[in-house]
Parts: structure tokens; C-alpha cells; sequence
């Protein structure tokens, strides 16, 4: 019963935060000095014809109007119709958001795996060579840019060593099979395992760009969690009643340690499918990221606040879900 009054809670303080988001977002589209018609029709467009567009638009109404006919599509699920592609926001969406879900889980999986191990083996090599390599690794993924890092691995890895494919999902002329729009699962389904290889290469890069700073995060917080749980009592007693070392590690250790890390993977991967936008557009990834880069050139609001309502219902759903898990997983919290 406490658990359910929790997450009701929080479903609360989720729809606070939603509505703040998209007040904030619809102001901060009526004040940018930049006018979509303009951008859609062009300078020389006759007066009449943007007065109709701008009436079409809904952009002849006061502003307290406007804002409650966009606050009625939100809860209707509508966030209007692209001005660029000319089709409901809410499709793009759809179409757009598997590529960004398929990178954000494979970004998230690297950063699992090589952030808990690489923080693992610092604590228990804690002040020798490998934590010394780790904590380089660490201070190069959190201060280099998203964009440089995926530019130089481009350079590398495409250009000179010609290892992996440049840009996209998977190479020209292949023509993955679709059934949820994530082109590796929908290869694993179709059993196309050639189609598979070549967007798994196509994968490999962006995802390691996109989740090298979570993982360096996760390394350095998993480290600082194994130390701290390395030095309590019930540590000392496994190792006094002649316990290996592996079996105190990875049986006694280990779990207590992943209690704060769970929190930070759960935002990570919140952080991942918002913060994919620059990622997207050095790979040309056509994820909800990059088409909301082309919805700002285009000045395509409905495009922009409806991208950005939905970022931030993701990371808030994403932020629930953590908050749940650490209370399962940690008995001393009280809800």
C-alpha cells in the first residue's frame, strides 16, 4: 500500500513537471524574434497569402487562446502538424523514435557492461595501473564533446582505417525487413542475419560515442560504491571467515554496491534518448533527435515542442522507474 501511494506520488510530481515543460516550451517558441510563415512562404510571399497561412496557423489569435488550444491537443495526444513534412507530429514520432529507442539500448547496454566492470576492477585494483587507466578513461569521456569525439572516431574508423561504415542505420540498397522499426531486432525476427552484420557496424560507432560519458560516469560512481562497501564490517567478516576473494567481490560486495549505480544507469538512459540530438546528426542517425535539428532550421514549431514534450516525458518515465527500482532494491527506504 505504501509502495502504490509512492508511485502515485510521483505520477503526480511526473505531471507537475510535464506541465511546467510545456508551458515553458510553447513561451519560449512565441518569443524567439522568428516568424514560421515567413520561413514556410518566403520573403516575397504575397500579404494575403500569409494572412491566410497565419490563420491557418492559429497564429492570428491572442496568445491566451493559442495557448489553451495547445494545451487541448497535449492532453488529446496532438501536437499538431509539421509545418516541414507536412504530416502529424505524433506520426514522425513514431516513425523517428525506434532508430533513437535502438541506439539509446545499445548505448545504455556498452555503458552497463564496460561502466560496472571498468568500476569494479578500479576498486579492487584500487591506486595501481588499471585504476589509474580507468580514471583517464573516466576524465576523457566526461570532458570530451559528443560531437568531436564522434567527428575523430569518423576519421579514424571510416576514413583512414576503413573498419566501419560512415553514416545511417545500414548501407544503401539494403533494405532491412520492419516489424518495430529497430532494425537489429527486426533482423533478429527475420533471421536476415547478413542484413543483421551490416547494422550492427552501422551501430557501433554512434553507440560508443553516445554512451562513452555515461559509461565513464558509471565507472567512476561504481568505483566510489564498491570502495565504501569494500570497507564495511560485514566485508571484513566474510574475508576473516576465510571467503575467496571473488566469492566476497561478486557475491557480497557486488550487490550492495549497484545500489546507487541502478539510480545513475536509469537517468543515463533517460539522458541518452534526450541527448541523442548531436550523436543523430554527426551519423546521420535518423532518429527524433536529428529531426528536431531539422524541425529548429525549418522553424517548424509544432515539430520542436512536440519532440521536445516528448523527450521530457521519456526522461521523466525514465526517472520513475529508477525511483521504483531503488526502492525495491534498497529495504532501508521507506516510501
Amino acid at each position: 500500500m505504501k509502495l502504490l501511494s509512492y508511485i502515485l506520488k510521483r505520477l503526480l510530481f511526473m505531471l507537475l513537471v510535464m506541465a511546467g515543460v510545456a508551458t515553458m516550451v510553447f513561451f519560449i517558441t512565441r518569443v524567439i524574434p522568428a516568424d514560421p510563415v515567413g520561413a514556410i512562404l518566403g520573403g516575397n510571399a504575397p500579404i494575403e497569402l500569409v494572412d491566410k497561412m497565419r490563420h491557418q496557423l492559429g497564429l492570428d489569435k491572442p496568445i491566451h487562446l493559442q495557448f489553451v488550444d495547445y494545451l487541448n491537443g497535449i492532453v488529446h495526444g496532438d501536437f499538431g502538424v509539421s509545418l516541414k513534412t507536412n504530416r502529424p507530429v505524433t506520426n514522425d514520432l513514431k516513425e523517428f523514435f525506434p532508430a533513437t529507442l535502438e541506439l539509446a539500448i545499445a548505448s545504455i547496454l556498452i555503458t552497463i557492461v564496460f561502466g560496472i566492470v571498468f568500476g569494479i576492477l578500479s576498486a579492487v585494483h584500487r591506486n595501481k595501473l588499471i585504476d589509474h587507466v580507468m580514471r583517464v578513461f573516466a576524465i576523457m569521456g566526461v570532458s570530451m564533446p559528443v560531437f568531436w569525439m564522434g567527428l575523430l572516431l569518423l576519421l579514424l574508423f571510416y576514413y583512414v582505417l576503413e573498419w566501419l561504415p560512415g553514416s545511417g542505420r545500414h548501407s544503401l540498397f539494403v533494405f532491412p525487413p520492419h516489424y518495430t522499426g529497430m532494425v537489429v531486432v527486426d533482423c533478429l525476427i527475420a533471421g536476415d542475419w547478413a542484413t543483421l552484420w551490416d547494422a550492427l557496424r552501422h551501430l557501433v560507432l554512434p553507440a560508443f560515442v553516445l554512451g562513452y560519458a555515461s559509461t565513464a560516469s558509471v565507472a567512476r560512481i561504481m568505483r566510489a560504491s564498491m570502495l565504501d562497501v569494500l570497507s564495511q564490517d560485514f566485508i571484513r567478516t566474510a574475508k576473516a571467515k576465510g571467503l575467496s576473494k571473488r566469492i566476497v567481490i561478486y557475491r557480497h560486495a557486488l550487490k550492495n554496491a549497484l545500489i546507487p549505480v541502478v539510480t545513475v544507469i536509469g537517468i543515463s538512459f533517460g539522458s541518452l534518448l534526450s541527448g541523442a540530438v548531436l550523436t543523430e546528426t554527426v551519423f546521420s542517425w535518423p532518429g527524433v533527435g536529428r529531426y528536431i535539428v531539422h524541425a529548429l532550421l525549418f522553424l517548424d514549431y509544432p515539430a520542436v515542442v512536440g519532440g521536445t514534450l516528448f523527450f521530457a516525458f521519456v526522461y521523466s518515465l525514465a526517472n520513475l522507474v529508477v525511483d521504483i527500482l531503488y526502492v525495491a532494491l534498497d529495504p532501508r527506504m521507506h516510501v
